[in-house]
């Protein structure tokens, strides 16, 4: 079987987003609970449990745009049309120009 770093990375990221949205989760909704318990009142679970989730999914979002943004930038260098490697191609237009 050959080696595909791709489907590797995926997976991985895949695992990331899941672990980075449940764990907010788990932990704000066991917060609740024992808060609960605490009080003696039966809604704050609830409202920790929306926290979880908005703190997971703002968890999410920040990953994925890292990880698109760190994509993009390896994009530009290997197809040659980042920011640097424009500034060169200028350079290098311009030396043959005044020869």
């Amino acid at each position: 079987m050959k080696f595909n770093r791709t489907v590797y990375q995926s997976f991985s990221l895949i695992g990331q987003f899941g672990i980075n949205m449940l764990v907010p989760i788990f932990l704000c909704s066991f917060l609740g609970n024992f808060i609960d318990e605490k009080l003696g009142t039966n809604y704050i679970m609830i409202i920790m449990f929306f926290v979880g989730a908005v703190a997971g999914g703002y968890n999410v979002f920040r990953m994925s745009k890292r990880h698109l943004r760190k994509k993009d930038t390896n994009s530009q260098y290997m197809h040659g049309t980042g920011h640097n490697n424009l500034a060169n191609k200028k350079k290098e237009n311009e030396k043959d120009s005044t020869k």
